[in-house]
């Protein structure tokens, strides 16, 4: 059996990715077909337009924090019900974990799932030479399945004819749409305020009208002619349902934590755990019944004011982490468990103050990258001989000594002890997905229960 699936790949980054893949996912929608959304890579926020573009909750694949096979079960779950699966890649098509093999790129993702490629290309200033480029992607790699191109930035039909002509010529593949430099609409900002503005449905007028431009100039039924793809199994038990533990995790989810990998939850689930959300940002006290905390990443620097003055979550966290339930605060909620975060223009706001030291923004990446995670002392998520997957991405930083650090993590720059842990706290800059090790949850679940019982 087979189904529609296929992989955006771009050039390189800014090519165009997100801008096509927003359009074809509504465009394609407005067909009546179900679209799923998946992302390549580490990113929360691109996904989060793939979800309120769909209405489905888009999917973050990783070929270097996740096995082939538990990037397969991802993609085959997601997509059982969908008519036309979407994968947006990260970078340039090759451009992963190392300059000299495909690890961790787009390549990868396309390879592993199967999924034929529809190639993004900036045609701006060129017209044979395009052909050079696309030919160049072809060659490197006889393993993934280029089956399109799409060029963008032309300045004129006329224009595309001579990109498209050269293409198909030297490249034997077809070219199947593009967008005019004069046609570009300006994605709205893709970071900071994103997610209010997406749940508040500021973003739809914006959806539909690029969704409409892309209908115009994509040949969409050419396109789903060349993305058939055999249907993937679900190749392992990783998120079989297991019975229920009594346990329940209160889960921090509002406009200002927001950063989670569906499968992270999914795995909490399918392992017996309840999730209760409840939002520190509109002041809701952590769930009476929790046995454990998870606090993500997200903007708190955005909403510093407001968490500032929000003292009946604030309170309820103070309490229930010096009570001793495991906690688990990852990046944006690190930074809400120290005692103040300082933004750009000099601002100091007070947090909740259970972690010494501060943050302070700042206009410049402070780190970004792929994390190899290894727990430290007595941390209850991860132990001394364990090892996980992650990534780190912050503007923010801290402002403190790592007097109790809560694991090691090595990067492209080398290792080095990061984050906080106290009793049943375990806090740092580091994203985890859980199943690149879902011995993690088991470990957070034994803990729950520990605690619960006494």
């Amino acid at each position: 059996m087979t189904t529609n699936r296929f992989v955006i790949a771009g050039t390189g980054s800014g090519v165009g990715k997100t801008t096509f893949t927003i359009g074809l996912l509504h465009a394609l929608k407005q067909k009546g077909l179900i679209v799923q959304g998946f992302k390549c890579g580490p990113d929360y926020i691109d996904p989060s337009y793939h979800t309120a573009v769909t209405g489905r909750i888009s999917r973050n694949i990783d070929s270097w924090m996740l096995s082939e096979t538990t990037v397969v079960d991802i993609v085959s779950r997601a997509s059982s019900d969908a008519d036309v699966s979407i994968i947006e890649g990260v970078m340039g098509f090759y451009d992963g974990k190392s300059p000299l093999a495909d690890t961790g790129s787009t390549a990868e993702i396309s390879v592993i799932t199967k999924s034929p490629v529809i190639l993004i290309v900036n045609a701006a200033s060129m017209a044979r030479s395009v052909a050079a480029v696309v030919k160049g992607f072809q060659m490197l790699s006889d393993k993934p399945n280029i089956v399109g191109v799409i060029v963008n930035q032309l300045g004129s039909v006329s224009h595309f004819e001579l990109v498209k002509a050269a293409i198909e010529q030297e490249c034997a593949v077809p070219v199947i749409g593009y967008l005019k430099k004069d046609n570009l609409l300006s994605i709205p900002s893709r970071h900071l305020g994103l997610i209010p503005a997406i749940e508040r449905g500021d973003l739809n007028f914006f959806f539909e009208k690029l969704g409409a431009l892309i209908a115009e100039t994509v040949d969409l039924d050419r396109l789903l002619e060349l993305t058939k793809a055999d249907i993937l199994p679900e190749t392992g038990q990783l998120f079989e349902q297991q019975a229920d533990t009594g346990i329940t995790i209160a889960v921090a989810k509002d406009e200002a934590f927001n950063f989670y990998y569906e499968e992270n939850m999914e795995l909490l689930r399918a392992k017996g755990v309840n999730l209760a959300f409840f939002s520190p940002l509109h002041n809701e006290p952590v769930p009476n019944d929790a046995d454990g905390l998870y606090i993500g990443g997200g903007f708190p620097e955005e909403f510093a004011a407001q968490l500032q003055t929000n003292d009946i979550a604030k309170a309820s966290i103070q309490q229930a982490i010096k009570n001793g339930i495991p906690t688990l605060a990852e990046c944006g909620g690190f930074m809400y468990l120290t005692e103040a975060i300082t933004t750009t223009d000099g601002e100091r706001f007070e947090m909740t103050g259970l972690i010494p030291g501060e943050v302070v923004m700042q206009e410049k990446l402070a780190a970004l990258g792929y994390r190899e995670i290894t727990g430290l002392g007595k941390n209850f998520l991860i132990a001394a001989d364990e090892q996980a997957k992650g990534h780190e991405f912050h503007y923010s930083t801290y402002v403190g000594e790592h007097v109790s650090p809560a694991y090691a993590t090595k990067g492209r720059f080398g290792a080095k002890a990061e984050g906080y842990q106290k009793n049943q706290l375990v806090a740092g800059y580091t994203h985890f997905h859980f199943a690149s090790n879902p011995q993690l949850v088991d470990n957070w679940i034994r803990a729950c229960k520990k605690v619960k019982q006494g």
